[in-house]
């Protein structure tokens, strides 16, 4: 058997349901997912890691997370709510289990910010929120893209689950796969999903480099963070 034959024969990369559409289908969820949980973990996680209160909020939703059967939530929120507009209810479910891991990076990177560096800018009169913009949101932000690579990836794993609750994405093609007997659609399906998450973990990881060189002379130098306040 050829498990390289679905991915060989170029009818399956053009045409509706067919590679192409479901790799941007899964993507979209995960893009959704995601931007869904920063939109909600940002401003709660700086929050928490400046004023460090509310700590017990982040351990309780990480082990929450830790705790839920993806699947059946999944299957319950499709049940209780339909899919909805654009599966809205799925990039919701996928949302909530991205929110822990993006969430307590904010809340440790923030809290973890160079000392130094805080009570520089605060002894130079910066405001709460200038010592966040200006000192602990840049030296957190290299923790802050680990966290958010951790749930991309949660995300991509877990989007294929979509497909066995009548959404899109390519678990259609693990789904479609093991219905037909076709394994090399399956193989397929196996493969664009890890190829997905190696070039997203890449990518994340270059950023989070980058964040980490752009913060790394600021947590030496900490006077120079706090040098024009506004």
């Amino acid at each position: 058997m050829n498990v390289f034959a679905y991915l060989q024969d170029p009818a399956h990369w053009s045409g509706p349901g067919l590679i192409p559409e479901l790799l941007l289908q899964h993507l979209a969820y995960t893009a959704a997912a995601v931007l869904v949980a920063a939109a909600v973990a940002v401003p709660l996680g700086i929050a928490i890691g400046h004023t460090g209160r509310g700590s017990a909020l982040v351990t309780g939703l990480s082990a929450g997370a830790r705790a839920l059967p993806s699947l059946g939530l999944v299957f319950l929120a499709v049940m209780l709510l339909g899919t909805g507009p654009g599966d809205v209810v799925l990039v919701l479910v996928l949302a909530v289990l991205a929110l822990p891991p993006v969430l307590t990076a904010v809340v440790t990177g923030v809290a973890g910010a160079d000392r130094a560096a805080v009570h520089a800018a605060r002894a130079m009169g910066m405001t709460g929120g200038q010592v966040v913009s200006r000192v602990e949101w840049p030296l957190a932000l290299p923790r802050v893209v680990t966290g958010l690579r951790s749930a991309t990836l949660q995300v991509v794993a877990t989007a294929t689950l979509a497909a066995f609750a009548s959404g899109g994405g390519l678990g259609q093609l693990l789904v479609r796969g093991q219905a037909q007997r076709d394994y090399p659609q399956m193989f397929a399906g196996a493969l664009l999903l890890a190829a997905l998450a190696v070039a997203l973990d890449l990518l994340l990881s270059g950023l989070g480099r980058l964040a980490a060189r752009r913060a790394r002379p600021r947590s030496r130098t900490s006077p120079a963070l706090v040098a024009t306040p506004a």
